[in-house]
């Protein structure tokens, strides 16, 4: 995949009234940013993602209000709400009707909720970052007592959609636990009438028939981790006694034929022996039934901390290679997506939000997401509770034994994190053409640089996000081949 990325700090803010009402005989600029990119066009986006690539000749036309009415330029930028005229009287009215619908997410509140049941494990990953314990250490089990009141917690969120995910860890160790707030949660439902979907993410190599049975009953969804074919696998992901690839694969078919191919999902983390096969990675999910894949890259805590780690650029690489094999799959007939690249592309394409955690403004620390360890802490994001582990409990909101659910969510820490991760306010990333399609990640600048907004031109997180949306508007408006797969990924 061919990734351009923009060059300069082109973008001016430009007077008044260039943005007053309309006359009969003109147009008025709606907001929108701009940056130029290698193939000499300049990315245009408004404030709800839209975006238009020009050429300098036509964007100076369009803000200096020299722009010929009608041509199809004209027409495309009205069209896409970049400009107003005497005309387009409800042009207003639908631009903020979709940017409703982009932020339709912050008014349900917290959505997802994350569980550890217990923090042991039977698994020794080379790039843990949950620093999970062995599997005889009992006291990282959550009680009866924290589970009950984890419940509690899931009830008070005003969201009528709830996904209750379950982690560790392995939960699987602490299934009693699991099944306690299943069916409390599901008790007390019958009366709150929401809309719930509980998942279990599990490395499957302590899956039992009884097991299976209980998540067919109670419509559960499963997620696992594969990392590849067993060499690859194998090295990543080593059982404490044995290897784990072949038990995995199994108990995936299993799962596949008790609950559906569709309710079975697996990720995979990239490690440094990952980094040069990235088709046979592909391809192992392919053989197995998968008809998509999550890319993801290491995350700087537990084990995954470590000198082996690699650098961005590298995975980017690793990246443009999955995608280029990915895309030729589809070519070639097979309909095969990269999750990753489906969630940014449903931000770029459609006027409609997603719940992914990382890709949100304010970021969605608290407000998306709250996390329930096992010990009753309460953390804003999977990462604040994998930093707490490390031993900096920075992002630690209160715990269930000893806080109200009002003492947590309206701490002033959580106020917070939602004022200093809005983008529109933050150096850089108010003036850049992706913010719609990108989000804050504050927990993982904070570990890397020390504060919760980061420094933009040397952030990890910033160059990734840039080179795929600039790399994803590319293939969309220069390749033939690969846009039409692109779309069919929303």
């Amino acid at each position: 995949m061919s990734v351009p990325r923009p060059t300069g700090t082109p973008l001016k803010t430009l007077p008044l009234e260039a943005f007053q009402a309309p006359s009969a005989q003109g147009y008025a600029l709606l907001p929108f940013r701009f940056a130029p990119i290698p193939t000499g066009e300049y990315l245009l986006t408004n404030i709800v993602g839209e975006y238009i690539l020009l050429h300098r000749t036509d964007l100076t036309a369009l803000i200096t209000h020299k722009l010929p009415m009608h041509s199809p330029i004209y027409d495309l930028l009205k069209s896409k709400h970049f400009l107003l005229d005497g005309a387009s009287s409800v042009a207003l009215d639908l631009l903020a009707a979709k940017y409703r619908t982009k932020l339709a997410s912050l008014s349900s509140f917290t959505g997802l909720h994350i569980v550890v049941p217990t923090l042991r494990c039977n698994s020794s990953c080379v790039y843990c970052q949950v620093s999970s314990q062995s599997p005889e250490r009992t006291k990282y089990d959550m009680t009866e007592q924290i589970a009950d009141r984890v419940v509690e917690f899931i009830f008070r969120s005003p969201s009528q959609s709830l996904k209750v995910e379950f982690q560790g860890g392995e939960p699987l160790l602490n299934f009693p636990i699991l099944q306690r707030i299943v069916e409390r949660t599901s008790q007390l439902n019958s009366a709150r009438k929401r809309d719930i979907e509980f998942v279990v993410c599990t490395n499957l190599t302590l899956l039992t028939q009884e097991m299976i049975t209980y998540i067919r009953e109670h419509n559960l969804l499963v997620s696992t981790s594969l990392d590849g074919p067993a060499d690859l696998h194998n090295h990543n992901r080593p059982g404490r006694s044995k290897p784990t690839h072949d038990t995995v694969v199994r108990n995936i078919r299993m799962l596949q034929e008790a609950i559906g191919l569709s309710r079975v999902s697996a990720l995979m983390t990239t490690t440094r022996a990952s980094l040069d096969q990235p088709e046979r990675i592909i391809d192992e999910y392919v053989r197995l039934g998968f008809r998509s894949i999550f890319l993801r890259i290491l995350n700087p805590y537990g084990r995954a901390a470590s000198p082996d780690a690699y650098s961005v650029e590298e995975w980017l690489r690793f990246y443009s290679r999955a995608l280029d094999h990915i895309l030729h799959l589809n070519y070639n007939g097979l309909s095969f997506r990269e999750e990753y690249t489906a969630i940014i592309l449903r931000k770029m394409l459609t006027p409609y939000g997603t719940g992914f955690v990382d890709l949100q403004s304010p970021a969605a620390l608290g407000i998306g997401v709250l996390v329930y360890d096992y010990d009753g802490n309460v953390y804003p994001s999977d990462e604040s509770r994998m930093l707490a582990a490390m031993g900096d409990s920075a992002f630690l909101l209160g715990n269930l034994l000893h806080d109200s659910y009002q003492q947590i969510v309206c701490s002033d820490k959580l106020v917070a994190l939602v004022r200093d991760t809005m983008l529109e306010g933050v150096p850089q990333c108010a003036d850049c053409p992706l913010l719609a399609f990108c989000g804050a990640d504050p927990v993982r600048h904070y570990r890397l640089q020390g504060d919760l907004i980061g420094h933009k031109p040397t952030s990890e997180f910033c160059k990734k996000n840039m080179e795929i949306m600039y790399g994803l508007i590319h293939l969309i408006e220069h390749d033939a081949g690969a846009s039409p797969v692109l779309y069919s990924w929303l």
